[in-house]
């Protein structure tokens, strides 16, 4: 298969993609008028689309973002295990999805799904995958936490069995962790990059199943958790833990990092953020929904596990997901 071949692959895969998860968060939204649509060009070669749902109703940001690129320089944070193809020319495709709902019971999520092929100067072309998905919840339900991890677990199957969900979940868990705070950004789900899975056919299939796989389980939990109720005490608490999303993607994000240092649009990489967040001194402003956050849900754990068991305090008497 040609390079040419490869990238015509992916592009309308990735553009059908964003298509689809604009038109469902649009459906939770009630209107798919309120998505901005943006169309950009990129300073050395191709360009993208913006969707961003800023202020809606029910979602506060959703910013599903394509992009199909050009370059003459490899920014390091492009690869983290071929150092030495750092500076080559390169093409890059990619969706990046970030939905923050205003309902503190619904949690945040993120996904991306990328393909690159680099030219060095010297030996053949070299192309891979890389993406993924994960969850951050402010209010925990374990119902949510397994059902997120067993559709992680069924993309996974056809491709490498439970051996390569739990690769990629291990992945997730060490990549999503804020070493500063000593706790991870939420309950994981799945990451991989350098990603081949023997030939480009078979990762090809595999990323745009975890791409199908994000869109049904979101949908499904955003169907069960945007009617709750809630209230300012839920909402302080919400704006509080934002801070720590807002922490690890400007301090830790590899894909932060690489869309500034390619020189992308300034614009679609920093969409990714809330657009409300709270940092207060030395407290918080719901102890109890911390405590339970903490203990219950922002541990490493194995959600696949019969009944849901895992490590941790037992849960907190009354508190979401019990």
């Amino acid at each position: 298969m040609s390079a040419i071949s490869r990238h015509e692959r992916v592009d309308p895969l990735f553009r059908g993609f964003q298509e689809e998860v604009v038109a469902m968060l649009a459906r939770h939204e009630g209107s798919i008028e309120r998505f901005r649509d943006d169309r950009w060009e990129y300073q050395h070669g191709g360009g993208g689309h913006s969707r961003v749902l800023d202020g809606g109703k029910t979602l506060e940001r959703a910013a599903v973002h394509f992009s199909h690129i050009t370059g003459a320089s490899l920014p390091s944070a492009a690869t983290q295990h071929r150092p030495q193809l750092a500076g080559a020319p390169f093409r890059a495709l990619g969706v990046s999805v970030i939905v923050h709902p205003r309902n503190p019971y619904a949690p945040t999520s993120h996904c991306n799904v990328r393909y690159l092929e680099v030219a060095p100067g010297e030996g053949s072309e070299v192309f891979w995958f890389g993406g993924g998905f994960d969850l951050t919840p402010f209010y925990g339900f374990q119902e949510d936490c397994r059902f997120w991890h067993q559709e992680a677990c069924g993309a996974c199957l056809p491709f490498g069995g439970n051996e390569l969900y739990r690769r990629y979940k291990d992945w997730c868990d060490r990549y999503f962790y804020l070493a500063h705070r000593g706790e991870p950004r939420g309950i994981g789900g799945l990451f991989f990059d350098d990603c081949m899975l023997g030939t480009f056919e078979c990762t090809f299939e595999f990323v745009a199943a975890v791409a199908w796989c994000y869109l049904r389980a979101y949908d499904a939990i955003l169907t069960r958790r945007l009617p709750l109720a809630w209230g300012p005490r839920e909402r302080a608490f919400q704006l509080y833990r934002r801070g720590r999303y807002v922490e690890f993607n400007l301090l830790y994000d590899r894909g932060t990092r690489f869309g500034l240092e390619s020189g992308g649009r300034t614009e679609s990489i920093l969409a990714s953020l809330p657009p409300l967040a709270h940092w207060t001194y030395a407290s918080c402003p719901d102890e109890r929904a911390e405590r339970n956050l903490k203990e219950q849900y922002l541990q490493v754990q194995d959600w696949l596990a019969s009944g849901g068991e895992q490590s941790g305090s037992p849960p907190v008497d009354g508190m979401p997901g019990h």
